[in-house]
């Protein structure tokens, strides 16, 4: 059935940071509001990269999703699970690599760029070039329609929904397909039949987006439909059989606009990060000792702030009177750079102040954290429990 529907995972990798909390989090807190959503950690995935070092994914992972929750991520908004606890996953991930051309894998833009960016490991193993099919099960297992991603990973989207075309068109192809899927419109009524054929004309003969979505809203709607009629006539509305896995759409997010304490992108392989959890007397040294525009050798001589890494973090806590007075500071040496500083620091730490509260309160009641991935697993169980269903009738391995 088709349901608007996100899904999005982060590797436990360690504590998170401000570049997290303003490329992915705060995005996350957004879309709880307006879309059903799954949020995971990716634990296998991080075993593409690190195989070799597994002691610390599970702590890695408990204290990622205590990041999330204090930031701000909602369980009763959310569906929060951890991927290794929702068997599911690897078993479409191992029905899938039955039908994936290998060069389908090798093709995948960010293969050949992580091994040359990561020499330091040995990625020439099948984990690393099936992490691609992995990313596709994980999303399709939801029949998930919206995944929040930037610009570099919608390739992975692509994948993705080549993978669940050609899943359809090989497995989806019921006989009597024709005959089941006029039957199903039957069944949806007079009124209803004639509108869900007028717009399955529409779409097939003039490519009307609009009357897609129309028509996915009708079936979406219908009371009076079994799940498989849904699937097939969601099919049969596109011009193929039964739609028993959807394509994923990439929902683009814009690029984080943090930026580390030297200017770069804020990213723990550069050390320029200020982590969630971080005491403020660090958070504060860390921003006082920030470099800034090499010409201001001395207090008196004049700066320019589009050459200074603490402008780029006023355009992300600064107002316009704040950001006024810096410039015309800066660039008349009426300030000093330990003066310009200090709105950000009281902003950086006013941020983090209440994370740094519920964080604490919740990493002193490790049950209710236990809890939360408990009952999210379990609601995401249900879900992939569903697909595979489905799946695994369409393949002829629904035994008994």
């Amino acid at each position: 059935m088709y349901v608007d529907r996100v899904l999005s995972g982060m590797r436990p990798t360690g504590s998170l940071h401000l570049g997290h909390y303003h490329g992915v989090l705060k995005n996350w807190i957004r879309l709880q509001h307006d879309y059903e959503c799954l949020f995971f950690v990716a634990d296998w995935h991080a075993l593409t990269t690190h195989y070799d070092a597994p002691l610390a994914i599970e702590d890695n992972t408990r204290q990622m999703v205590i990041d999330w929750l204090a930031a701000g991520v909602d369980p009763a908004k959310a569906i929060l699970f951890v991927q290794s606890q929702v068997i599911e996953h690897a078993e479409l991930h191992l029905l899938l690599s039955m039908m994936t051309p290998l060069g389908w894998l090798e093709r995948v833009p960010t293969y050949k760029d992580q091994q040359e960016k990561l020499t330091e490991k040995d990625l020439s193993t099948y984990g690393f070039l099936g992490y691609p099919l992995l990313q596709a099960a994980d999303i399709l297992i939801y029949r998930a329609n919206r995944v929040p991603v930037g610009e570099d990973q919608v390739p992975h989207i692509e994948f993705a929904r080549e993978i669940a075309r050609r899943f359809n068109h090989l497995y989806g192809k019921e006989p009597g397909h024709e005959e089941k899927a006029r039957a199903a419109v039957k069944k949806l009524g007079g009124k209803q039949s004639r509108r869900y054929d007028e717009l399955r004309t529409r779409y097939q003969q003039e490519g009307d987006d609009e009357a897609l979505a129309a028509a996915r809203v009708l079936l979406a709607e219908a009371q009076s439909l079994s799940l498989s009629d849904h699937e097939r006539l969601y099919g049969y509305l596109e011009g193929g059989g039964k739609m028993i896995l959807t394509e994923p759409e990439a929902l683009l997010t814009p690029a984080s606009k943090m930026p580390g304490l030297d200017g770069q992108k804020m990213s723990k392989s550069y050390g320029n990060t200020i982590a969630l959890r971080e005491e403020p007397e660090a958070v504060s040294k860390k921003i006082r000792t920030m470099p800034t525009d090499p010409a201001r050798v001395r207090r008196t001589d004049p700066g320019d702030p589009d050459r200074c890494p603490v402008w780029q973090l006023h355009q992300v806590y600064s107002g316009d009177e704040v950001k006024a007075w810096v410039r015309q500071g800066c660039v008349s040496a009426g300030i000093g750079c330990i003066e310009c500083k200090q709105p950000v620091i009281d902003a950086v730490l006013a941020e983090l102040a209440p994370i740094q509260e519920r964080a604490r309160a919740l990493t002193e009641d490790p049950d209710t954290v236990r809890e939360i991935i408990a009952e999210g697993c379990q609601k995401a169980r249900h879900l992939a429990r569903e697909t595979m269903r489905d799946v695994r009738a369409s393949m002829g391995l629904s035994f008994g």
